[in-house]
Formats: structure tokens, C-alpha cells, sequence
């Protein structure tokens, strides 16, 4: 009797190890974000966050929508890493600049959330 493959059952973007990721990495932009603005930092701590959660959340949609299936010029791993290069430098300057003494506790802590992504 011969067995039977089946097809593997598609996983949502939600529920992947990748997914929960990003979501996880969305998250913590937002608290970072949330920190600086609370704090009243600098305007560049805040707009180059805002730009990552921006960023963060429209890949997220792109995945969860499954566009990039339909979009023949994405190619997901490359823009995955261009967008991890381009945030780890953003957040890195960000982290540094956010630890200078003339800070808050609440820019500190902006700095720090900021760091663990990197």
C-alpha cells in the first residue's frame, strides 16, 4: 500500500519564528519611540524611530498579505538584510547618542530598549 504525502500546511506569517520577530522587534521600537517622545528628546531620536517603526510595520504587512508573492521585484531575503543593516546602524547612532550625560532617565531607557534590538 503506498503512503499518501501530504502538502505541507502553509504557516501564517503570524505564528513563524521570523514572524514573532519582527512583531517582537515592533514592540519594542514602539516602547522606545513611546520613551523618547515622553522624555521630550532631541527631534532626530524620535523621527529615525518613527522610521523604523514605519518601516517595521510595512513589512509586516507586506508578509502577512502575502504581497511579496505577487510582487516579482522583491526578493525577501535581500531586503530583509538591507533593512536589518540599515536599522542596526540608525539604532546604533541612536544608542550612543542617546546615552551622552546631558539625558533623562526616559531617553536612557529609549536608548537601552533600542540597543537590545541591534
Amino acid at each position: 500500500m503506498p503512503t499518501v504525502k501530504l502538502k505541507p500546511k502553509h504557516r501564517p506569517f503570524c505564528f513563524s519564528v521570523k514572524g514573532q520577530v519582527k512583531m517582537l522587534r515592533l514592540a519594542l521600537t514602539v516602547t522606545s519611540m513611546t520613551l523618547f517622545i515622553i522624555a521630550q528628546a532631541p527631534e532626530p531620536y524620535i523621527v529615525v524611530t518613527g522610521f523604523e517603526v514605519t518601516d517595521t510595520f510595512f513589512f509586516i504587512v507586506l508578509y502577512i498579505l502575502r504581497l511579496n508573492r505577487f510582487i516579482d521585484c522583491i526578493f525577501r531575503p535581500l531586503l530583509d538584510i538591507i533593512n536589518s543593516v540599515v536599522t542596526a546602524v540608525f539604532m546604533i547612532v541612536i544608542s550612543v547618542l542617546a546615552l551622552i550625560p546631558e539625558t533623562t532617565t526616559y531617553i536612557v531607557l529609549g536608548g537601552i530598549c533600542r540597543a537590545r534590538l541591534d
